[in-house]
């Protein structure tokens, strides 16, 4: 959770706003907070500027007063609509945590016989979002034999500079045998057997 702390009319006023795991209720309930005491700080901050104000007349003093009384009345009231609000904010917020766990049981809701063999199928055939376990399989077995050809390659240049022309023959059909089974065992060793019926 992120805090930013703006001073302004003279009063700390914190913004919790930018939260992304907090429930949309939540957050309208903060932004409902940050505007009253913006509102009560406004006031609050006129009330003391009533304080440097001079009167002398008593027409002065009394219209000072009833701004007084006014700003009163305005920080109750900005209160009193925030308490108001907290009352439906309790409601948003238990609707918000239904809908979640509502949510959270139709994802964990027991599947049927059908619909477990359907999932089966789309994760062996790659038809989900991700990739299936055979085109995995597939891909990494491509990339080994990529490399095992690639060693073969270097390792059989290196013998062909050191033997002469028949013994080079046969050590190429020997290397070349050699690749062929090691691709196979790969094969094999990654092989994983798959029945479903459809």
């Amino acid at each position: 959770m992120s805090f930013t702390v703006n001073l302004s009319g003279g009063g700390l006023l914190i913004n919790r706003f930018n939260s992304s795991n907090m429930l949309k209720s939540t957050q309208e309930k903060l932004q409902r907070q940050q505007e009253r005491d913006n509102k009560v700080a406004f006031f609050e901050a006129q009330k003391e500027n009533l304080k440097n104000r001079k009167a002398d007349t008593l027409e002065e003093i009394s219209e000072k007063l009833e701004m007084f009384h006014n700003y009163e009345n305005e920080i109750a009231a900005a209160n009193q609509e925030y308490n108001n609000s907290q009352m439906f904010h309790v409601m948003d917020e238990a609707e918000e945590h239904g809908e979640k766990i509502a949510e959270a049981a139709e994802r964990n809701k027991p599947k049927t016989e059908e619909e477990r063999k359907e999932e089966m199928v789309d994760e062996a055939l790659g038809t989900e979002e991700n990739k299936g376990m055979m085109s995995e399989i597939m891909d990494e077995l491509s990339e080994t034999t990529e490399e095992m050809t690639e060693q073969m390659t270097e390792k059989t240049m290196e013998n062909m500079e050191e033997l002469p022309d028949e013994v080079l023959q046969e050590q190429l059909v020997t290397d070349s045998l050699e690749a062929a089974e090691m691709v196979q065992t790969e094969t094999i060793k990654r092989y994983v057997p798959i029945d479903i019926r459809v």
